[in-house]
């Protein structure tokens, strides 16, 4: 519950060319009123009050950033509950009979300054523009506290979410072993980051870090990768060659996509698993490897399994310690810390001018749901930095789907719709598959193009293509054959 009474004094600060308010405390109506007349020329907006009601009636219902107060008006005593308010205003003290103990004394207790009577304007003027900037300062601090306080890290990770929090917790927990890790998640949710993060904080981090996406290569041109080969394992096979296994060895391993590989070559996965053994292709020398394996998948491996396109003993064997990277859009306190955070590094990369976004762009991102994820974010994040021209990004040079334009919601529309009662997941694959499908025939079989208009990745692409039976599509206008 938010406590009113103190939390009307933390209000963010104020607006470029807005003046300062400040409060005079005098029962003096000359004296006050000649201060005022005076600081009203130096930028400040100033109201005088000749008792201390007055004054806390004016603090209570208003928002004012010093306070200027005759001490015989009212003593230290009188003027403390203001001291200790959660943000309070910057206070000066004036006293025509003031000691250095009582100056002390003032300042200790939080006072800005303590000025001594008959005071100059100009003197009054420069003591309470440090007073307002200390204050700013003092105010500042406390924001950037709070901001992180609310934030989660790991390394270079950085989040707001407590989901991700978790994650990071469990990440810190497990990262120093040799426990093999399964991390699964939606496309452009961070899965690569994360594996690499987990290898960082590990006793392995000076040793190879070694990526294999098993989603790009066929299955033959995979099982070299993976294992090595001899020279005249295969056609094209002219010298021996190291598998990513033994690259990565003492260190640690990535199997990216591990979904996509074959019923066969699970098994060999599995041996090396379980045996930590594997022989390169053409030769029966067994090798032994010493290497962490983490791998991850944009699918559903337990529904994989149930449905028998993953072997079930594999998948224990990789789930030893499970990781779930939420959605993008189950994270939205993450999207303009991550958007600030892309800002600054393309800014920087492309030696860009542009420092923040307008309130409309920053209304766009954040109602945007993100089907692609961080990866959509990062990628549009780095499209404005190139395309804006000012020192703000607008929304003009966001991506059409953030302005409602256009976007994959435009071909969902077009897609059609079960006209009977099924299962739900049984319904929106057969809307999936219908909307690629569409896609594929309106942009001539290019994969780039349709990824392009689908707002994903060629992987998840290729993999949803292999999942439907729509490899086979080539028509002649195909412009890219590769996934």
């Amino acid at each position: 519950m938010v406590d009113m009474q103190r939390s009307r004094h933390t209000q963010p600060a104020e607006p470029p060319g807005k003046a300062p308010r400040v409060l005079l405390l005098d029962a003096n109506e000359f004296a006050s009123e000649a201060l005022a007349t005076g600081l009203a020329s130096a930028d400040l907006e100033v109201h005088a009050c000749k008792t201390l009601e007055e004054l806390d009636e004016r603090l209570a219902n208003e928002e004012w950033e010093a306070v200027v107060a005759d001490q015989e008006t009212a003593n230290l005593e009188d003027l403390r509950p203001i001291l200790e308010l959660l943000e309070p205003p910057a206070l000066i003290l004036l006293s025509a009979f003031g000691s250095i103990d009582d100056a002390v004394d003032a300042v200790r207790s939080g006072a800005s300054d303590y000025l001594s009577k008959p005071v100059s304007i100009e003197q009054l003027r420069v003591a309470l523009a440090s007073a307002l900037e200390r204050r700013d300062l003092r105010a500042e601090n406390s924001r950037l506290r709070e901001d992180l306080d609310s934030r989660f890290e790991l390394g270079q990770l950085k989040s707001r979410s407590p989901l991700m929090k978790r994650v990071f917790d469990t990440v810190r927990t497990i990262a120093d072993t040799r426990a093999t890790v399964l991390i699964q998640g939606e496309s452009g949710t961070g899965k690569t980051i994360l594996a690499r993060s987990i290898h960082r904080h590990s006793s392995r981090a000076a040793h190879p870090f070694v990526e294999v996406n098993c989603g790009a290569l066929p299955d033959n041109l995979l099982e070299s990768e993976l294992f090595g080969h001899v020279r005249g394992a295969f056609t094209g096979a002219i010298k021996d060659r190291s598998g990513k296994f033994e690259v990565a060895h003492t260190g640690t391993i990535f199997l990216d996509e591990i979904g996509c590989a074959s019923m066969d070559l699970q098994v060999k996965l599995l041996r090396v698993l379980q045996d930590r053994e594997l022989e390169r292709l053409g030769e029966s020398v067994t090798r032994v490897v010493d290497v962490r394996v983490i791998a991850a998948s944009n699918l559903d491996l337990h529904r994989e399994v149930a449905a028998g396109r993953f072997r079930e003993d594999l998948y224990y064997r990789l789930n030893v310690l499970g990781l779930e990277t939420p959605p993008l859009r189950e994270r939205t306190g993450d999207v303009l810390l991550l958007a600030e955070f892309f800002l600054t590094q393309f800014a920087d990369e492309y030696d860009r001018q542009v420092t923040a976004f307008s309130p409309a762009a920053t209304r766009a991102l954040a109602a945007h749901n993100w089907p692609g994820n961080v990866r959509e974010l990062e990628n549009s994040i780095e499209r404005a930095v190139l395309l804006s021209t000012g020192s703000e990004i607008q929304t003009e040079v966001l991506p059409e789907s953030l302005r409602g334009a256009t976007g994959p919601s435009q071909l969902m529309a077009s897609a059609p719709d079960p006209t009977s009662l099924s299962p739900l997941r049984e319904a929106l694959e057969t809307t999936e598959r219908e909307l690629i499908l569409r896609a594929l025939q309106t942009l001539g079989g290019s994969r780039k193009a349709t990824a392009s208009a689908l707002e994903v990745n060629r992987t998840t692409l290729f993999n949803k293509m292999k999942k439907y039976n729509l490899m086979d599509f080539a028509p002649e206008a195909a412009d890219d054959p590769r996934p």
